[in-house]
């Protein structure tokens, strides 16, 4: 018997890899996901999303990429991997992307390329929406005035291409590198960890899409996990794997507060004084 099969799970609950069908849907991500549909239906042009790290922004890009109706849009996703690019690979790459044949090597060539293909698409009915993660990566003044111009193309409706880009809190200076680009951001969505009921009910929620249909950490392992984790999704996730792996080692079908502090030790975690809270406006709709 190994792990899973001694919690009766029938997958690994808590894998950071990203994968939407444990997309949970809290209600932040609830409310950015009809922010961000109401720009894209809307052609507004330009939609944000920032959050720090493991609070969920690549799992929500995933999550909207699947739900964008082939029949209305014509969709795209790029993950910013390096700050190395270049406005030229990184335009290229938006051409292919959006199914340009054979994109010029040339710039100014392959902007009348893209122009185009978004022009075709729009006149076919769809809506183009081209959605962008790690954009705080791309720390280039060059880039972000490539943005604008592609956000100068406007039809009847509104703009002729909607970009959604998804970033840490840095995504805020990177976009002020331009700031007539910072000035057309319609929609702003911001994303934060977790508290502790929601914590709770994220745990029981990847449980259950994994095949468990009880809660295997007790109340006072949960608390734990919040306190270890911050509330962040990557590292609940992480405390979680790291919890029932050493709950199986020990033959304990109920992972206890115990169990939580010994795996926290293991990764070096550790809790974090409590935060002085302030109020920050609502995400919204510029």
């Amino acid at each position: 018997m190994d792990c899973l099969e001694f919690y009766s799970l029938r997958q690994q609950p808590f894998s950071n890899t990203v994968e939407t069908k444990f997309y949970y849907n809290s209600q932040q991500h609830a409310e950015a996901m009809v922010r961000l549909k109401y720009a894209i239906d809307t052609m507004k042009g330009l939609a944000v999303v920032v959050g720090d790290i493991g609070t969920g922004k690549t799992t929500l890009a995933r999550k909207m990429i699947d739900e964008l109706d082939e029949t209305k849009y014509e969709s795209a996703l790029l993950v910013v991997i390096h700050s190395s690019i270049t406005t030229e690979w990184l335009m290229r790459k938006i051409a292919i992307q959006i199914g340009v044949q054979n994109p010029a090597s040339i710039k100014s060539e392959l902007l009348g390329q893209v122009y185009e293909r978004l022009t075709e698409v729009y006149e076919a009915g769809l809506k183009p929406v081209i959605l962008i993660d790690e954009v705080q990566m791309l720390q280039s003044r060059e880039i972000m005035e490539e943005f604008r111009g592609l956000l100068n193309m406007d039809v009847p409706e509104g703009k002729l291409v909607t970009f959604v880009f998804f970033g840490l809190p840095e995504l805020d200076e990177v976009l002020s590198l331009d700031e007539p680009l910072r000035q057309r951001i319609a929609v702003k969505c911001r994303l934060k960890a977790y508290t502790e009921d929601i914590t709770s009910d994220y745990i029981r929620h990847r449980l259950k899409v994994a095949g468990c249909d009880h809660n295997v950490f007790t109340e006072e392992a949960i608390k734990a996990i919040y306190l270890y984790s911050n509330g962040v999704p990557r590292l609940i996730n992480t405390v979680c794997d790291n919890a029932l792996l050493e709950g199986y080692i020990l033959k304990k079908k109920e992972i206890d507060r115990g169990i939580i502090e010994s795996v926290a030790v293991s990764l070096g975690l550790k809790i974090e004084p409590t935060p002085k809270v302030h109020k920050e406006p609502h995400a919204g709709i510029l």
